[in-house]
C-alpha cells in the first residue's frame, strides 16, 4: 500500500513563502509522475504543478513564476516551493502520484494566506 504524506502547510502572510513536502512510502517516486493539486472551499480540485519521471515540469498559469516543483528520488520526496503567496492561494494542497494504472493521493495540507 503506497502512502503519500504531506507536510509544510500553515498560515502565512501575503508575500510570504512556504515549502510543502510529500513523502512517499516505498520506492515509487522515481517511476511516477508526481503532482500537487489544490482545492479551495466550494471549488474543484485543480492541478498546480507536475513533474514526470523524466523531470519534465508543468506549472499552472496561476502560479507560474511563483511556485516550483522538485523531487528527490533518494528521499522519496517531492516538494512544492511557494513564493510571493497571495490570499487566492489559500486551499488544501494535495500530493498526487501517478504510476499507471495506479493513482495515489495524500490526505492534504492546509495553506492559508492571510494578514
Amino acid at each position: 500500500q503506497v502512502q503519500l504524506v504531506e507536510s509544510g502547510g500553515g498560515l502565512v502572510q501575503p508575500g510570504g513563502s512556504l515549502r510543502l513536502s510529500c513523502a512517499a512510502s516505498g520506492s515509487i517516486l522515481s517511476t511516477s509522475a508526481m503532482a500537487w493539486y489544490r482545492q479551495a472551499p466550494g471549488k474543484q480540485r485543480d492541478l498546480v504543478a507536475r513533474i514526470n519521471s523524466g523531470g519534465t515540469i508543468n506549472i499552472a498559469d496561476s502560479v507560474k513564476g511563483r511556485f516550483t516543483i522538485s523531487r528527490d528520488n533518494a528521499k522519496n520526496t517531492v516538494y512544492l516551493q511557494m513564493n510571493s503567496l497571495k490570499p487566492e492561494d489559500t486551499a488544501v494542497y494535495y500530493c498526487n502520484a501517478q504510476n499507471d494504472p495506479f493513482v495515489y493521493w495524500g490526505q492534504g495540507t492546509q495553506v492559508t494566506v492571510s494578514s
